[in-house]
C-alpha cells in the first residue's frame, strides 16, 4: 500500500474515537500492553513529559516542545487529533513523520493489528513510541488523548506529569462530576514522579493532593510557581495560563536546567517550532478571520472572553459540533448579536446543521444552515464586509475543513 492506501485503511479498519465517539474507547490497557510488548517496549527508551487536562493540554506540549528545542534537545511530540494530515500527530522538532515510515511501519505490524484488533489510537500510540526510539530522541512531550489513567499513552514512565485543568467534558466516559474527572486525569501520576497542575480549583485539587500523596509524588500548582507573564506567538488571552503551566512543568523538569532564555524563545516560536494549528488563528486581516478548537464548556468560555475584546462592526460565526455536543451547555455562551452560519462537518459524528439551528434558535442564535462547512465559510466570507469578523468553530472538524 502507499501513503493514502495505507492511511485509508488506518482509518477504514480500525475504530477511531474522533469519528465514532465512545463505541471506539476502550477501557483497558492490555491492547497497548501487548503491541509495546510485540514492539520490545519503544517507550521505556527514551524520557518523557505526559500532559493530560481538559482544555489546553495541546497548547501546553507544544509550548514545552518549542522550549526544549530552543535548549538544543531532539523533542518528541505525540498529540492528537490531528487537522489536515494524520502525520501531524508524530513529529520530532516540529518535522511530521514521513509518510514513507507510517507506510513501513503498517505493513510490518499489519498482521498483528489485524490479530489483535487494536484501536485506531492504540495503533499510533505505538507508532510514536517506535518511531521516537529508532530516532534516538532526548525527550518526548507525549499528549494524553482522552482521560488519564486508561489511555494508551499512560505506559510511559515520565520525568514529569502535567495536568492542565479539568472540565465536564467526555463526562460519558470519564464521569459526570469534576472530582470524578479529576480522579481519570489524575491515573497519570505515577510514584515519585512530580506532577504539576496547571489551575487550581476547589473540588478538583484535593483529588490531585491525595493521588499525589498516595504516590509520594510531589505535586506543583503552576500559578503559584510562575507568577510573571510571558510574551507568546500564539494568540488569545486563555495561553496565558497554558504557558504558566509549561514553564512550570520546564523548571521542575528532573535533569534538564533550562534558562530564562530558552524558556523566552520557545513561548515566542512555537508555531515556527512545532507547526501548531487551530488555537486561535488568524486566517485574514480584512475582514479579520479567525478560527479555534475549543469544543467543551470551559474552552468556549474563554473564547466568548476573547471575542468581547475584539474590535468589529458585525460578527459572523461559523459553526458545526458532533452529535454527543452538550448544546445546553455551550450554545449559552455564545453571543446573539451575531448572525450564524450552522453547518454539518464531514464526519459520522456531525450533528446535522438543521438540528444544531433548531436548538440555537432556543437560545436566539439565528442563522442560515449549509450542508457543509465550505459552502458556510463561502457564505460568511461573500457576506461580512472589511470592518467585520468572522469566527469558525465550535468543533475541531469545523477548523480542519477550513485549514
Amino acid at each position: 500500500m502507499n501513503y493514502h492506501e495505507t492511511i485509508s485503511w488506518m482509518f477504514g479498519r480500525l475504530p477511531m474515537y474522533q469519528q465514532q465517539g465512545k463505541t471506539a474507547f476502550k477501557d483497558k490497557l492490555n491492547g497497548i500492553l501487548s503491541f509495546s510488548d510485540h514492539l520490545k517496549h519503544p517507550e521505556k527508551t527514551f524520557k518523557s513529559i505526559h500532559v493530560a487536562g481538559t482544555n489546553g493540554k495541546g497548547s501546553t506540549s507544544h509550548m514545552i516542545s518549542s522550549i526544549l528545542q530552543e535548549a538544543g534537545y531532539k523533542v518528541g511530540l505525540y498529540t492528537s487529533p490531528h487537522l489536515k494530515d494524520f502525520r501531524e500527530r508524530i513529529k520530532i522538532n516540529g518535522k511530521e513523520v514521513s509518510e514513507n515510515f507510517v507506510t513501513q511501519f503498517i505493513a510490518e505490524n499489519k498482521l498483528f493489528l489485524e490479530e489483535h484488533d487494536l484501536s485506531f489510537f492504540e495503533m499510533t500510540v505505538g507508532m510514536a513510541f517506535d518511531y521516537f526510539s529508532r530516532e534516538e530522541i532526548d525527550i518526548a512531550v507525549i499528549e494524553v488523548g482522552l482521560g488519564g489513567r486508561l489511555d494508551s499513552t499512560n505506559i510511559i514512565n515520565p520525568e514529569i506529569s502535567v495536568i492542565t485543568n479539568i472540565g465536564l467534558d467526555h463526562t460519558d466516559m470519564l464521569g459526570d462530576t469534576l472530582e470524578k474527572i479529576a480522579g481519570e486525569k489524575a491515573g497519570i501520576i505515577k510514584p515519585f514522579v512530580p506532577v504539576v497542575v496547571g489551575e487550581y480549583n476547589e473540588e478538583t485539587f484535593p483529588v490531585f493532593e491525595q493521588i499525589a500523596k498516595d504516590k509520594a509524588a510531589s505535586l506543583i500548582l503552576a500559578e503559584e510557581l510562575v507568577e510573571e507573564s510571558y510574551k507568546l506567538d500564539l494568540k488569545g488571552n486563555y495561553q496565558s495560563k497554558n504557558s504558566k503551566t509549561a514553564v512550570a512543568a520546564i523548571r521542575k523538569l528532573p535533569g534538564f536546567n533550562i534558562s530564562e532564555f530558552y524558556i523566552n524563545n520557545g513561548l515566542q516560536n512555537v508555531i515556527k517550532n512545532t507547526g501548531l494549528k487551530g488555537r486561535w488563528q488568524l486566517l485574514q486581516e480584512s475582514p479579520k478571520i479567525i478560527c479555534d478548537t475549543a469544543h467543551n464548556k470551559e474552552g468556549l468560555e474563554l473564547i466568548a472572553e476573547q471575542l468581547n475584546k475584539e474590535v468589529f462592526d458585525n460578527l459572523h460565526i461559523v459553526l458545526g459540533v458532533v452529535k454527543d455536543k452538550n448544546l445546553e451547555k455551550i450554545l449559552p455562551l455564545f453571543p446573539k448579536d451575531a448572525k450564524y452560519y450552522f453547518c454539518t462537518p464531514n464526519i459520522n459524528r456531525a450533528k446535522a446543521a438543521k438540528e444544531l439551528m433548531e436548538k440555537a434558535a432556543e437560545y436566539d442564535l439565528r442563522g442560515d444552515v449549509f450542508n457543509t462547512v465550505t459552502e458556510a465559510y463561502m457564505d460568511a466570507k461573500d457576506k461580512a464586509k472589511k470592518e467585520d469578523l468572522i469566527y469558525i468553530g465550535g468543533s475541531t472538524f469545523v477548523v480542519a475543513e477550513i485549514l
